[in-house]
């Protein structure tokens, strides 16, 4: 199999990953990667950021993936913490009705007054009124409950309805580095209206196998709205989530991906651990809550990565 092209718009040729996700989940140890692809990977070097004098404008990012359970939620947590570490300014989007982001983030979102989706459908309420600061100096938040699951019906009538986030994240890009935007699992009109409202699309990959077969509908959405809403949009990186180097399926699955993607696949390969449904019940962080974990330095080294592509 060949490495598909990176350039243009960034996106992989669909037919290259749909060939990635035919992984043969019963071939034999003969045909086994014998070796961990993630740790035989010659890697990129990691550069200290230097500090900021300045902030703004902000890079839009949406963490996108239509599969449920891959740790879009997890890694716009920890990823943007680990920004605000290195002096970054960021803002967190909850943009799925199920609000899990804003649960990890201790915020209870069926006791809230006013969400993303007051912002999105009543004229009268500004971002300032949603705005939440969260435990973490330098990262806010704009907190989600089920109240936006009726946006994405209710905005179906709306002109220009897809620019409808982008609209509303203008006024305050100017205030921070970077916009984290969590989406919702599926690929319709509030996943539309994130990426048109992007800069770029970090896809979370879980190392399983179906989760790689959905990936060719993803890079076909972007690059649609790439072509229609938002000619500056463009694949940031795929980030391998959930992975197990000692299972022959995980490797040979991050082999695949590897494959497919070549240098579009950060270095960062975020492993299994308990650490973080410990901190989804704790409500911060895993930079906060298990500082030397080697999840929190994995997502250190994330946000190095991030910043460097930036």
């Amino acid at each position: 199999m060949t490495t598909s092209s990176t350039a243009g718009s960034g996106a992989p040729d669909s037919g290259d990953i749909a060939a990635a996700g035919s992984v043969d989940t019963a071939a034999g140890e003969g045909s086994s990667r014998s070796v961990d692809p993630a740790r035989a990977r010659q890697k990129r070097p990691l550069i200290q950021p230097a500090p900021l004098e300045t902030h703004g404008p902000a890079r839009v990012i949406s963490l996108c993936n239509q599969k449920g359970g891959v740790g879009k939620t997890t890694s716009t947590i920890n990823l943007g913490a680990a920004l605000a570490e290195f002096g970054r300014r960021v803002l967190l989007v909850d943009f799925d009705p199920q609000g899990a982001l804003s649960v990890g983030l201790g915020m209870q979102p069926h006791q809230l007054e006013q969400t993303t989706y007051n912002l999105l459908m009543e004229r009268s309420v500004s971002i300032d009124e949603v705005l939440l600061k969260t435990s973490v100096p330098g990262m806010d938040l704009l907190p989600s409950n089920i109240d936006l699951s009726a946006a994405e019906v209710q905005l179906v009538n709306e002109v220009a309805r897809e620019q409808s986030l982008a609209r509303l994240l203008a006024p305050v890009l100017g205030d921070y580095d970077f916009v984290l935007i969590d989406c919702q699992p599926s690929l319709g009109l509030l996943t539309v209206n994130a990426l048109t409202a992007s800069h770029g699309v970090i896809i979370p990959l879980e190392c399983e196998f179906f989760s790689l077969r959905g990936v060719a509908l993803l890079i076909d959405t972007i690059e649609k709205v790439r072509q229609r809403l938002n000619p500056d949009l463009r694949l940031e990186g795929i980030l391998a989530t959930m992975y197990d180097g000692r299972t022959l399926h995980g490797r040979e699955v991050y082999g695949r991906v590897l494959e497919a993607f070549g240098d579009k696949v950060f270095d960062t390969v975020i492993a299994r651990t308990v650490r973080f449904p410990e901190t989804t019940v704790a409500g911060e962080p895993i930079t906060t809550w298990a500082p030397s974990s080697n999840g929190a330095i994995a997502y250190r080294e994330l946000a190095m990565e991030v910043l460097s592509r930036s």
